[in-house]
């Protein structure tokens, strides 16, 4: 391969890359604006600045676009709060308890989900997570990270774990979103504190002898 050829398909590239990354932004954009329903191709292409035959030679449709949307935004997230959940306990250390875990969750999914409320408004409301779904994907894997974290303080009945992650997650998802849109009329430190004491109280409850504790509250 000549030096020429590969100089000549990496403009081209760079160029699709380019491309790509206009579309999944107007794809966004359209989605915040009209909504899921109210997003088609063609209105993605416009607001791209393409033809929808040149959208096409990257998408098949729009379902295709607002999926791309959809992963980028989760994978971000995902990323973020996984990091602050595994940060945070491994700066507390085993004996700790788990409100450092939980208040260091909060705030960077706080933090997430106040960057783009509005596209968190049109995930919430008109794309409900379905089983095997992506939204279901991401709070499976946070479960996952609870779930081991709960064993590691010594949590021997594995079911019992595996609910108790599976609690606080959907009760820390639905609160934090429920915080942004509905935007109360209290501080968002108020909110984390009250939380905190919450979900950490929960767990460590049932954090008892050893074991997640099967018959409530110590």
């Amino acid at each position: 391969m000549s030096g020429r050829g590969a100089r000549r398909r990496e403009p081209r590239q760079e160029r699709s890359r380019a491309m790509v990354e206009r579309i999944v932004a107007a794809g966004r954009d359209v989605l915040v604006t009209r909504g899921y329903d109210g997003a088609s191709t063609n209105r993605i292409a416009a607001a791209a600045g393409v033809s929808p035959g040149s959208l096409y030679q990257y998408f098949p449709d729009k379902d295709a676009v607002l999926t791309e949307v959809l992963d980028r935004y989760l994978d971000a997230m995902e990323a973020r709060v996984s990091r602050a959940f595994l940060d945070s306990v491994a700066a507390a250390g085993p004996g700790a308890g788990t409100a450092p875990a939980v208040r260091a969750t909060l705030e960077a999914l706080l933090d997430t989900f106040g960057e783009e409320p509005d596209l968190l408004r049109v995930i919430v409301e008109q794309l409900p997570r379905s089983p095997g779904g992506r939204r279901a994907a991401f709070a499976g894997r946070i479960d996952d990270l609870v779930t081991t974290v709960l064993l590691t303080r010594g949590a021997g009945d594995t079911d019992a774990a595996r609910a108790a992650a599976w609690t606080v997650v959907r009760t820390v998802e639905h609160l934090t979103t429920g915080f942004v849109l509905e935007r109360p009329g209290f501080a968002r430190a108020v909110v984390v504190d009250e939380l905190t004491a919450l979900v950490a109280g929960y767990l460590d409850a049932r954090l008892s002898g050893g074991r997640v504790a099967s018959d409530g509250p110590s």
